[in-house]
């Protein structure tokens, strides 16, 4: 990484190592759910058909290990999981402290990861955009791929041009302030989301093509959201955790954007077979078998 996105995730992680924890792995929290769906799974049980024959999982940009935690709970009790990541395995290491069969490392998707073996199942979800070269990271994890192997990826998606715009701009003006000065720009972000959300207002509007938008009734928040502005607010996160979330999204420099057809162009670069496609108004998720 370069620029300010290491220090970013090193300061977001250091000072909010639960963060998201406990709703990633809470039974039908929206969280959990969001991450269940866009992978093609309707529920745990689905998930943990999947994972029954793999033996080795890795989580590439594990961050504090939550998404890490979720592959444990339906995985094989032997399945032998490893989360890596370049500013924050030892948070996951933490928080996974007597755990057994998972491994952390501090590792750059860049650089030569041959000596982590080769893997079942890779997920390297909302990390690649993060990456300088966000294709050959992805080509790195594809290499460690073992026959028949599956990989995982979800990169954000370019978004409507007055969204792009407002988050380019914001993000332009908060990169070199502290964590802490960072956040106090992304607390009033925060607050305009939950005011838009407790408002409790839908709109119906028309499809207005050269700005992006689609036809349809929206919460006033989530329209915002969606073509305007990331305001992320949500009910089942505190104050400070939903200021956090768009932090994230904000305070990193390294942040790309991806349209369908080039994530499709990765995975037939990588000769891998796409078996799972989803799109949302937020990002790209795919799955490819190793052929």
């Amino acid at each position: 990484m370069t620029n300010n996105t290491a220090e970013s995730f090193f300061s977001k992680w250091k000072n909010n190592p639960s963060l998201a924890f406990k709703e990633t792995v809470e039974e039908n929290s929206e969280i959990r759910n969001w991450i269940l769906s866009r992978n093609g799974f309707r529920n745990g049980e689905d998930l943990q058909h999947y994972l029954k024959d793999k033996n080795t999982v890795l989580d590439a940009g594990c961050g504090n290990g939550r998404v890490t935690a979720l592959l444990k709970m339906y995985a094989s009790e032997n399945c032998r999981i490893t989360g890596i990541d370049l500013v924050a395995s030892e948070i996951a290491k933490e928080n996974f402290n007597g755990i057994p069969n998972t491994f952390f490392y501090s590792k750059d998707l860049l650089a030569d990861l041959s000596d982590l073996g080769k893997f079942d199942f890779i997920y390297c979800q909302e990390v690649l955009h993060h990456t300088n070269d966000p294709k050959r990271a992805f080509l790195n994890l594809v290499s460690l791929l073992d026959n028949g192997g599956e990989i995982a990826i979800y990169v954000y998606k370019k978004k409507a041009p007055m969204r792009e715009y407002a988050d380019d701009y914001i993000r332009s003006q908060i990169a070199g302030l502290s964590y802490e000065d960072a956040m106090k720009v992304c607390y009033s972000v925060t607050q305009l989301g939950k005011e838009l959300h407790d408002a409790g207002i839908k709109v119906n509007v028309p499809a207005v093509e050269v700005l992006g938008i689609e036809k349809g009734e929206y919460d006033l928040q989530r329209f915002i959201y969606h073509f305007f502005l990331k305001c992320f607010w949500n009910d089942q996160f505190n104050f400070h955790d939903n200021a956090v979330i768009n932090y994230d999204w904000y305070h990193p420099q390294n942040c790309t954007r991806h349209t369908l057809e080039e994530i499709e162009g990765w995975f037939h670069d990588a000769g891998l077979e796409i078996t799972q496609s989803y799109v949302d108004f937020y990002g790209i998720t795919m799955r490819g078998k190793k052929k």
